[in-house]
């Protein structure tokens, strides 16, 4: 893709504002003071913790007795996690800037519209609260975090298709397992540069949280990455569990649902907001995915996926175009067992390295390979002599015995067969007058 193309899809998703974003920045408003981290927690229970309702609704809270995510990074490749708020103190291991715009921990905010997404991202994946029972908690609150800022638009010196190439291939090269990634680009193709950077996170065993995108930022349906063979896409469901109008939409590469509406977010200055869109469903399931690794490190990416569709609660609607497989359970992926859920040996979200076989083999000739081993060729004989020239109008050797001779044989036969009946005629001739004389 040339950089005007790249530019192109940039500005696409800027105009998405981030899958999540488009539905909400612009509506986000602070939380009421009742809510905002500044008020003293409750006596009885935190009133952030219990606007948190994907917590007990999805089986957060249950998994905790079993896995809170030790051991496992989650990167949020998004706009970047700011280093203020208290929510994200210790949780963010390492970082980098991929847009050419932020600073080199990818801990400043970048672009001037959508900053605050990032945190609002990685808040919901593992932010740690403020206290032992009080603030914003993620889903899993004992993972690292690592911050890959990105930026879109104006807001950004690199391609946005190279910043993604690079902020996926870096997240794995710092021991990413889950990479969540709550952008479109609103289309379902993607650059070919793409290929490699997603296959090279599967190759090394990680999962891939792509959110689905919102109908109500324009995106109808499912658009790259989340078309990408491999990836887990996530759809958004309201609080009743059907699928919400404005910040989900549909597509045929949904892998589970999650809640997308009413939810929560650590803003880049401290303040919590409420905000809706797949960009905050993405995460949650992201972070369940943590707590699967960490409590059951033997399984590979494939097999964590599966536990994640295989273990999923019917939606209020059965549409696989709305709901995927289901609505993400977080206790029943964290209690399964081989036994409930049989291991697979492939990614039952699709095959990349298959499509691009099929798809792309177009675009690339294959190369002649070298010989296993040089090939002995026989020398070929001696040339004959050149034949000294020759005037074409002197006979030579064979035009004398094979063409002059026999025919002066012939000649020479023929002129003996003529004389002799010449000469019997003329016999003839001259005995016919004296027998009439005679007479």
């Amino acid at each position: 893709m040339t950089r005007r193309a790249a530019a192109a899809v940039a500005m696409t998703v800027l105009a998405a504002l981030l899958t999540g974003a488009a539905a909400v920045p612009a509506a986000a408003a602070a939380m009421p003071a009742s809510v905002s981290a500044a008020v003293a927690p409750s006596p009885t229970a935190d009133p952030v913790r219990s606007a948190e309702y994907w917590l007990d609704g999805n089986g957060v809270t249950e998994a905790w007795k079993t896995s809170r995510g030790a051991g496992t990074r989650i990167a949020i490749i998004d706009t970047g996690i700011a280093r203020g708020p208290v929510e994200f103190t210790g949780a963010v291991a390492a970082g980098t800037d991929v847009s050419g715009t932020g600073t080199d921990d990818g801990r400043t905010p970048v672009g001037a519209v959508d900053s605050n997404h990032g945190s609002w991202v990685a808040s919901l994946a593992a932010a740690r609260g403020t206290g032992p029972s009080t603030g914003m908690i993620g889903v899993a609150p004992e993972a690292d975090l690592l911050s890959i800022s990105v930026g879109f638009g104006a807001s950004a010196e690199v391609p946005f298709v190279e910043q993604i190439a690079t902020a996926m291939r870096w997240a794995v090269d710092n021991g990413a397992d889950v990479i969540n990634l709550s952008l479109t680009t609103n289309m379902p193709d993607w650059d070919p540069s793409w290929d490699s950077a997603f296959l090279y996170a599967y190759e090394h065993d990680v999962v891939v949280v792509v959110a689905a995108g919102n109908r109500g930022s324009g995106t109808t349906r499912v658009g790259a990455p989340a078309t990408i063979p491999g990836v887990l896409t996530v759809a958004g469901v309201d609080r009743s569990g059907r699928a919400s109008v404005e910040a989900s939409t549909q597509g045929i590469t949904l892998g589970v649902s999650a809640p997308s509406e009413d939810l929560m977010g650590v803003s880049a200055d401290g303040r919590l907001v409420q905000w809706s869109g797949t960009s905050g469903a993405a995460p949650i399931v992201a972070g369940i995915i943590a707590l699967v690794r960490a409590a059951h490190p033997e399984l590979d990416a494939n097999n964590v996926i599966n536990r994640i569709i295989r273990t999923t609660r019917p939606a209020a609607g059965e549409d696989p175009l709305l709901y995927g497989y289901g609505i993400v359970d977080a206790a029943a992926a964290v209690a399964a067992t081989s036994a409930t859920v049989p291991n697979v040996t492939e990614n039952p979200m699709g095959s990349l390295s298959e499509w691009i076989r099929l798809y792309r083999r177009a675009d690339a000739d294959p190369a002649p390979g070298p010989t296993s081993a040089p090939v002995e060729i026989p020398a070929l004989p001696p040339a004959d002599a050149a034949a000294r020239p020759v005037s074409p109008f002197l006979p030579s050797s064979d035009t004398l015995l094979y063409g002059t001779l026999p025919l002066l044989a012939l000649t020479l036969s023929a002129i003996l067969v003529a004389l002799g009946v010449t000469a019997a005629v003329r016999r003839i001739r001259s005995a016919r007058p004296s027998r009439a004389s005679s007479s």
